[in-house]
């Protein structure tokens, strides 16, 4: 079992990373955004989940152990494997996952690429009371990405904004969440200007 790996980033790939420890280089899967901050000739650190299949051994990283925790979290749930756990995870920052799973949010799940609303819908069901809430800090006082969003006409404005941009609903509203989270009397145009920031 591969717990922890410590490298230094050979290659930054669509979906995954080349990490350099001991002279060999691991394929690591990657949340989308870990992926972003990680750049060639740097030294990176992960908490690693090593699954074994018939066909294929696959590495997942993530930057601390509440990222591992709630990918473990989710694919525990039938129905939902690693890669589908992975855009979960790449969809939205971990605060706002942990928020929607933690107040049943099936709207903000489903709208995450390849999750159905049968799928979010088992989610919300069996994780709502399974994931610590404190993974859940920093998604907005209101508890919820729902909640966060809806918490100022600025916020509504910006969710409109980027959504006529092209951007998804889900990487939207947690972008615009912990935006407000973190600065509730933020106007729409900052808002716009911040989440552009994070959502490309």
């Amino acid at each position: 079992m591969i717990a922890y790996l410590s490298g230094v980033v050979r290659e930054v790939r669509e979906g995954s990373a080349v990490v350099v420890a001991g002279g060999v280089g691991y394929e690591v899967q990657c949340p989308a955004g870990m992926l972003a901050r990680l750049r060639p000739g740097e030294a990176a650190e992960f908490s690693t989940r090593f699954i074994v299949r018939e066909d294929a051994q696959l590495l997942f990283g993530f930057p601390d152990a509440d990222h591992l925790k709630l990918f473990d979290l989710l694919t525990s749930v039938s129905g939902v494997g690693p890669k589908l756990a992975l855009a979960l995870l790449s969809a939205m920052p971990l605060s706002a996952l942990a928020a929607g799973l933690l107040g049943s949010d099936v709207k903000l799940l489903s709208s995450v690429s390849g999750v159905g609303k049968k799928t979010a819908e088992r989610l919300a069901l069996e994780l709502s009371s399974k994931v610590p809430e404190h993974l859940a800090a920093g998604s907005g006082a209101a508890g919820s990405t729902r909640q966060a969003r809806v918490s100022s006409t600025a916020g509504h404005d910006a969710v409109d904004a980027l959504l006529a941009l092209g951007f998804r609903e889900a990487q939207v509203r947690a972008a615009v969440a912990e935006l407000l989270g973190a600065d509730p009397e933020a106007s729409a145009d900052t808002l716009i200007r911040k989440a552009l920031g994070r959502l490309r």
